[in-house]
Protein backbone atom coordinates (compact mmCIF):
# COMPACT_ATOMS: atom_id res chain seq x y z
CA UNK A 1 0.00 0.00 0.00
CA UNK A 2 1.56 3.33 -0.96
CA UNK A 3 1.99 5.86 1.31
CA UNK A 4 1.25 9.69 0.65
CA UNK A 5 3.98 11.80 1.99
CA UNK A 6 2.56 15.12 2.04
CA UNK A 7 5.38 17.99 1.10
CA UNK A 8 6.31 20.86 2.86
CA UNK A 9 4.58 23.90 2.55
CA UNK A 10 7.41 25.83 2.84
CA UNK A 11 11.33 25.73 2.71
CA UNK A 12 12.72 27.31 5.60
CA UNK A 13 16.49 28.57 6.63
CA UNK A 14 17.82 25.65 8.19
CA UNK A 15 16.25 22.87 6.12
CA UNK A 16 17.86 23.83 2.88
CA UNK A 17 20.07 22.28 1.23
CA UNK A 18 22.08 25.33 -0.17
CA UNK A 19 22.64 26.75 3.46
CA UNK A 20 23.83 23.18 5.05
CA UNK A 21 27.11 22.05 5.57
CA UNK A 22 27.99 18.27 4.38
CA UNK A 23 28.68 15.28 6.25
CA UNK A 24 32.20 15.35 4.56
CA UNK A 25 32.96 18.66 6.30
CA UNK A 26 33.56 19.30 9.51
CA UNK A 27 32.72 22.90 11.11
CA UNK A 28 35.68 25.21 12.17
CA UNK A 29 35.78 28.14 14.50
CA UNK A 30 36.24 30.51 12.07
CA UNK A 31 33.15 32.59 10.77
CA UNK A 32 30.29 31.46 8.70
CA UNK A 33 29.75 33.85 6.62
CA UNK A 34 25.77 33.70 5.41
CA UNK A 35 25.31 33.84 1.56
CA UNK A 36 23.95 37.08 0.16
CA UNK A 37 20.53 37.92 -0.29
CA UNK A 38 19.72 37.94 -3.87
CA UNK A 39 18.68 41.36 -4.39
CA UNK A 40 15.00 41.70 -5.83
CA UNK A 41 13.62 44.92 -7.77
CA UNK A 42 12.09 46.93 -5.35
CA UNK A 43 8.30 46.34 -6.16
CA UNK A 44 9.08 42.94 -5.06
CA UNK A 45 10.39 43.63 -1.93
CA UNK A 46 8.57 46.18 -0.91
CA UNK A 47 5.61 45.74 1.58
CA UNK A 48 3.76 48.46 -0.11
CA UNK A 49 3.46 48.93 -3.85
CA UNK A 50 1.95 51.09 -6.02
CA UNK A 51 -1.35 50.45 -7.75
CA UNK A 52 -1.96 52.02 -10.87
CA UNK A 53 -5.91 52.58 -12.57
CA UNK A 54 -6.57 54.63 -15.69
CA UNK A 55 -10.16 55.97 -14.57
CA UNK A 56 -12.41 57.55 -17.86
CA UNK A 57 -13.19 61.13 -17.74
CA UNK A 58 -17.00 61.87 -18.35
CA UNK A 59 -18.34 65.45 -19.39
CA UNK A 60 -21.38 66.77 -17.47
CA UNK A 61 -23.85 65.46 -20.89
CA UNK A 62 -22.07 61.50 -20.23
CA UNK A 63 -19.87 61.75 -22.97
CA UNK A 64 -16.16 60.42 -22.54
CA UNK A 65 -13.61 63.37 -23.15
CA UNK A 66 -10.94 62.18 -21.58
CA UNK A 67 -8.39 58.96 -19.97
CA UNK A 68 -6.72 59.71 -16.26
CA UNK A 69 -4.38 57.96 -13.96
CA UNK A 70 -4.87 57.15 -10.38
CA UNK A 71 -1.50 56.22 -8.67
CA UNK A 72 -2.28 54.95 -5.00
CA UNK A 73 0.05 53.35 -2.39
CA UNK A 74 -1.21 49.41 -1.95
CA UNK A 75 -0.48 46.99 0.87
CA UNK A 76 0.62 43.82 -1.07
CA UNK A 77 -1.71 41.08 -2.20
CA UNK A 78 -1.01 38.57 1.37
CA UNK A 79 -1.67 41.62 3.67
CA UNK A 80 -3.95 43.88 1.58
CA UNK A 81 -6.96 42.26 3.17
CA UNK A 82 -6.17 41.77 7.04
CA UNK A 83 -4.90 45.83 6.72
CA UNK A 84 -8.43 46.44 4.96
CA UNK A 85 -10.16 44.84 7.85
CA UNK A 86 -8.08 46.41 10.59
CA UNK A 87 -9.16 49.78 9.19
CA UNK A 88 -12.98 48.64 8.85
CA UNK A 89 -13.40 47.20 12.47
CA UNK A 90 -11.07 49.85 13.90
CA UNK A 91 -13.39 52.57 12.37
CA UNK A 92 -16.90 50.60 13.58
CA UNK A 93 -15.77 49.90 17.23
CA UNK A 94 -14.99 53.28 17.65
CA UNK A 95 -18.16 54.57 16.61
CA UNK A 96 -19.63 52.86 19.15
CA UNK A 97 -21.13 54.72 22.49
CA UNK A 98 -20.74 52.16 24.80
CA UNK A 99 -23.57 53.84 26.95
CA UNK A 100 -25.66 50.11 27.16
CA UNK A 101 -26.51 49.39 30.63
CA UNK A 102 -28.24 47.13 32.76
CA UNK A 103 -28.82 46.62 36.58
CA UNK A 104 -28.06 43.62 38.30
CA UNK A 105 -29.70 42.22 41.32
CA UNK A 106 -27.63 44.24 44.03
CA UNK A 107 -28.94 47.25 41.54
CA UNK A 108 -32.61 46.81 41.34
CA UNK A 109 -35.13 49.00 43.31
CA UNK A 110 -36.65 47.21 46.42
CA UNK A 111 -36.81 43.41 47.20
CA UNK A 112 -35.35 43.51 50.51
CA UNK A 113 -37.91 41.90 52.75
CA UNK A 114 -38.63 37.72 52.47
CA UNK A 115 -41.73 37.57 50.21
CA UNK A 116 -43.28 34.86 52.01
CA UNK A 117 -42.17 32.42 54.73
CA UNK A 118 -39.56 29.57 54.08
CA UNK A 119 -42.27 27.07 54.73
CA UNK A 120 -45.70 25.73 55.60
CA UNK A 121 -46.77 27.07 52.67
CA UNK A 122 -45.82 24.68 49.70
CA UNK A 123 -44.35 27.05 47.39
CA UNK A 124 -40.91 27.60 46.15
CA UNK A 125 -38.33 29.10 48.57
CA UNK A 126 -37.76 32.75 47.72
CA UNK A 127 -35.48 35.44 49.43
CA UNK A 128 -35.86 38.41 46.91
CA UNK A 129 -37.76 40.06 44.56
CA UNK A 130 -34.56 40.95 42.35
CA UNK A 131 -34.00 37.55 41.54
CA UNK A 132 -33.18 36.80 37.83
CA UNK A 133 -35.52 34.23 37.63
CA UNK A 134 -38.41 36.84 38.49
CA UNK A 135 -39.70 39.61 35.82
CA UNK A 136 -38.56 42.93 36.76
CA UNK A 137 -35.60 41.30 38.67
CA UNK A 138 -31.27 41.84 38.12
CA UNK A 139 -29.52 41.25 34.91
CA UNK A 140 -27.17 38.02 34.88
CA UNK A 141 -23.87 39.65 33.05
CA UNK A 142 -25.64 42.33 31.56
CA UNK A 143 -24.25 44.94 29.47
CA UNK A 144 -22.05 47.79 31.28
CA UNK A 145 -20.86 50.93 29.98
CA UNK A 146 -17.26 50.11 28.30
CA UNK A 147 -14.83 52.01 25.97
CA UNK A 148 -15.10 50.33 22.43
CA UNK A 149 -12.70 52.63 21.08
CA UNK A 150 -9.20 50.72 19.33
CA UNK A 151 -6.32 52.65 18.71
CA UNK A 152 -4.60 52.16 14.90
CA UNK A 153 -1.75 53.47 13.70
CA UNK A 154 -2.41 56.92 11.25
CA UNK A 155 0.14 55.39 8.53
CA UNK A 156 -1.86 52.09 8.79
CA UNK A 157 -5.20 53.89 8.30
CA UNK A 158 -3.82 55.51 5.33
CA UNK A 159 -2.38 52.61 3.92
CA UNK A 160 -6.10 50.96 4.16
CA UNK A 161 -8.34 54.06 2.91
CA UNK A 162 -5.35 53.64 -0.14
CA UNK A 163 -5.84 50.02 -0.60
CA UNK A 164 -9.39 50.05 -0.63
CA UNK A 165 -9.69 52.95 -3.15
CA UNK A 166 -7.02 51.12 -5.08
CA UNK A 167 -9.26 47.80 -5.00
CA UNK A 168 -12.41 49.75 -5.95
CA UNK A 169 -10.86 51.82 -9.11
CA UNK A 170 -11.82 49.28 -11.58
CA UNK A 171 -16.20 50.86 -10.64
CA UNK A 172 -14.98 54.09 -11.00
CA UNK A 173 -15.06 57.64 -13.18
CA UNK A 174 -13.83 61.08 -13.27
CA UNK A 175 -16.46 63.76 -13.77
CA UNK A 176 -15.61 66.96 -14.62
CA UNK A 177 -16.76 69.92 -12.36
CA UNK A 178 -20.60 70.10 -12.38
CA UNK A 179 -20.98 72.63 -9.10
CA UNK A 180 -21.89 75.29 -11.54
CA UNK A 181 -24.83 73.62 -13.75
CA UNK A 182 -27.21 73.16 -10.76
CA UNK A 183 -28.93 76.63 -10.80
CA UNK A 184 -31.17 75.77 -8.84
CA UNK A 185 -31.78 72.53 -6.22
CA UNK A 186 -33.52 69.86 -7.72
CA UNK A 187 -33.23 66.19 -7.02
CA UNK A 188 -34.84 65.52 -10.82
CA UNK A 189 -32.15 67.10 -12.02
CA UNK A 190 -29.22 64.99 -10.58
CA UNK A 191 -30.94 61.54 -11.24
CA UNK A 192 -30.97 62.52 -14.97
CA UNK A 193 -27.38 63.42 -14.50
CA UNK A 194 -26.58 59.94 -12.48
CA UNK A 195 -28.18 58.21 -15.24
CA UNK A 196 -26.38 60.09 -18.03
CA UNK A 197 -23.19 59.22 -16.33
CA UNK A 198 -24.10 55.01 -16.64
CA UNK A 199 -25.23 54.97 -12.94
CA UNK A 200 -28.49 53.21 -11.67
CA UNK A 201 -29.65 55.31 -8.94
CA UNK A 202 -31.07 52.45 -7.01
CA UNK A 203 -27.17 50.87 -6.52
CA UNK A 204 -24.55 52.38 -3.50
CA UNK A 205 -22.51 55.38 -5.41
CA UNK A 206 -20.14 57.36 -3.58
CA UNK A 207 -19.00 61.08 -4.72
CA UNK A 208 -15.52 62.12 -3.74
CA UNK A 209 -15.04 66.30 -4.01
CA UNK A 210 -13.16 68.64 -2.96
CA UNK A 211 -15.41 71.05 -2.47
CA UNK A 212 -19.76 70.54 -2.89
CA UNK A 213 -22.01 73.46 -4.11
CA UNK A 214 -24.81 74.42 -2.08
CA UNK A 215 -26.73 73.46 -4.72
CA UNK A 216 -25.75 70.01 -5.10
CA UNK A 217 -26.07 69.15 -1.36
CA UNK A 218 -29.34 70.51 -1.26
CA UNK A 219 -30.17 68.34 -4.85
CA UNK A 220 -28.63 64.98 -4.01
CA UNK A 221 -29.60 64.60 -0.26
CA UNK A 222 -32.99 62.89 -1.09
CA UNK A 223 -31.13 60.24 -2.76
CA UNK A 224 -30.80 57.10 -0.15
CA UNK A 225 -28.16 55.54 -1.56
CA UNK A 226 -25.82 58.58 -2.30
CA UNK A 227 -22.91 59.69 0.00
CA UNK A 228 -21.27 63.12 -1.11
CA UNK A 229 -17.95 62.78 0.38
CA UNK A 230 -14.86 65.78 0.95
CA UNK A 231 -10.82 64.92 2.16
CA UNK A 232 -12.31 66.16 5.72
CA UNK A 233 -15.26 63.21 5.93
CA UNK A 234 -13.52 60.67 3.43
CA UNK A 235 -13.98 57.29 5.36
CA UNK A 236 -13.78 53.46 4.59
CA UNK A 237 -16.48 52.27 5.35
CA UNK A 238 -18.34 54.23 2.31
CA UNK A 239 -16.11 53.42 -0.05
CA UNK A 240 -15.99 49.70 1.11
CA UNK A 241 -20.18 49.78 1.12
CA UNK A 242 -20.20 51.92 -2.58
CA UNK A 243 -20.74 50.01 -6.15
CA UNK A 244 -19.85 52.66 -8.47
CA UNK A 245 -17.39 55.68 -7.58
CA UNK A 246 -17.10 58.91 -8.95
CA UNK A 247 -14.50 61.39 -8.74
CA UNK A 248 -13.76 65.28 -9.89
CA UNK A 249 -10.66 66.34 -11.07
CA UNK A 250 -10.04 68.07 -8.39
CA UNK A 251 -10.81 65.07 -5.96
CA UNK A 252 -8.58 62.51 -7.41
CA UNK A 253 -5.70 65.32 -7.88
CA UNK A 254 -6.35 65.44 -3.99
CA UNK A 255 -6.18 61.75 -3.80
CA UNK A 256 -2.82 61.14 -6.08
CA UNK A 257 -1.10 63.72 -3.59
CA UNK A 258 -2.50 62.64 -0.22
CA UNK A 259 -2.44 58.84 -0.59
CA UNK A 260 0.21 58.44 -3.74
CA UNK A 261 3.27 56.99 -3.84
CA UNK A 262 6.55 58.79 -2.78
CA UNK A 263 9.55 57.63 -4.57
CA UNK A 264 11.78 59.18 -2.10
CA UNK A 265 10.04 57.86 0.89
CA UNK A 266 9.69 54.43 -0.51
CA UNK A 267 13.51 54.50 -1.25
CA UNK A 268 14.33 55.52 2.20
CA UNK A 269 12.44 52.92 4.12
CA UNK A 270 13.93 50.25 1.27
CA UNK A 271 17.25 51.42 2.18
CA UNK A 272 16.75 50.91 5.54
CA UNK A 273 15.58 47.20 5.03
CA UNK A 274 18.58 46.65 3.15
CA UNK A 275 21.23 48.11 5.94
CA UNK A 276 19.30 45.65 8.44
CA UNK A 277 20.15 42.43 6.51
CA UNK A 278 23.58 43.21 6.22
CA UNK A 279 24.16 44.09 9.66
CA UNK A 280 23.46 40.34 10.44
CA UNK A 281 25.64 39.16 7.65
CA UNK A 282 28.51 37.31 9.93
CA UNK A 283 27.17 34.65 11.75
CA UNK A 284 29.37 33.03 14.62
CA UNK A 285 29.37 29.35 14.95
CA UNK A 286 30.32 27.83 18.83
CA UNK A 287 33.80 25.89 17.95
CA UNK A 288 33.23 21.96 17.57
CA UNK A 289 34.15 19.19 19.67
CA UNK A 290 35.82 17.20 17.23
Amino acid sequence: MATFVRPPSSISFLSSSIFSISSNQTPSSSLFIKPPKPHLPKSTSARIRSELATLPVLSFDGTKVGETTLNLKSASPDTARAVVHRGITTDLNNKRRGTASTLTRAEVRGGGKKPFPQKKLGRARRGSQRTPLRPGGGVVFGPKPRDWSVKINKKEKRLAISTALASAAVNGIVVEEFGEKFEKPKTRDFIEALKRWGIDPKEKSMFFMTEVDDNVVLSSRNIGTLKMLTPRTLNLFDILNADKLVFTQAGLDYLNDAYGCDDEEDEDEYEEEEEEETEKEEIVLPPSDA
